[in-house]
């Protein structure tokens, strides 16, 4: 196995370009951290192109095969790579996949999600109850973001993720289409639970773009008992996806 010792090896410099979302949009790649995203990522067959690890002694031969590559590194180009104060030592590049998402009947549409903890709540609330699509405004805070895919727990590789345009999605969907939002809503137990529905969720200042509001067969509110004024999002959208799948 090859040692990389320096910061400056292309390889290090090409997968620490990953942590910028242009790259990874160029690219079609992402640089993943920690061992069990790295196991997640395996189990849910991402082509896995380089593995990077500090210490081979605390992994398996299995994960040295996982990659097309495997390198041994140093703590200061582990320091280089991470995106955390205290590096895992666990490093790879993956390549994004492509998903077929024509068949999709339960679907998280988020309009502009800006919190990386929020997105990534949200991506493994959506695996937990088995959504079949997450759809993604353009402007909402990348999945392929460090923060995002350790807050999803490896989920952001369990369930299709795709980024559109939300208005056309929503004229070909064929199911209803539920809203958060406090004009013309009603409460959301109100609504049965169904076999086809897609669930909208807005930024966490600005709500849902109007626009896309117009757009639903109902919006919905949870009720407020205490003084709070209002939920997390993530919060929200765990309660009535939960609630919409019965």
């Amino acid at each position: 196995m090859e040692i990389i010792t320096s910061a400056q090896n292309n390889k290090v410099k090409n997968a620490n370009k990953l942590k910028k979302k242009r790259e990874r949009d160029k690219t079609g790649l992402a640089l993943i951290e920690g061992y069990h995203l790295i196991e997640e990522a395996y189990k849910s067959n991402i082509n896995i192109q380089q593995l990077y690890v500090v210490d081979t002694d605390r992994i398996n031969d299995d994960m040295l095969s996982y990659a097309d590559e495997a390198f041994e590194i140093n703590l200061k180009v582990a320091e280089v790579l991470s995106g955390t104060v205290t590096p895992q030592g666990f490093f790879a590049v993956i390549e994004k996949p492509h998903y077929e998402t024509s068949n999709a009947k339960q679907v998280l549409l988020i309009d502009c999600i800006q919190d990386p903890g929020n997105l990534g709540t949200l991506i493994r609330t959506a695996d937990a109850a088995g959504l079949d699509l997450i759809v993604l405004e353009k402007g909402t805070a990348d999945p392929y973001q460090d923060k995002v895919m350790r807050a999803s727990q490896g989920s952001v590789f369990h369930i299709p993720i795709l980024t559109t345009d939300l208005s056309d999605f929503i004229n070909g969907f064929e199911g209803n289409v539920y809203g958060t939002a406090l004009d013309d809503a009603v409460e959301y137990k109100e609504i049965p639970s169904q076999e086809t529905f897609a669930l909208l969720l807005g930024n966490e200042g600005e709500g849902v773009n109007t626009k896309l509001l117009s757009q639903t067969t109902q919006n919905l509110t949870i009720p407020i008992y205490g003084k709070a004024e209002s939920l997390n999002v993530a919060i929200a959208g765990s309660i009535v996806m939960y609630h919409l799948k019965g």
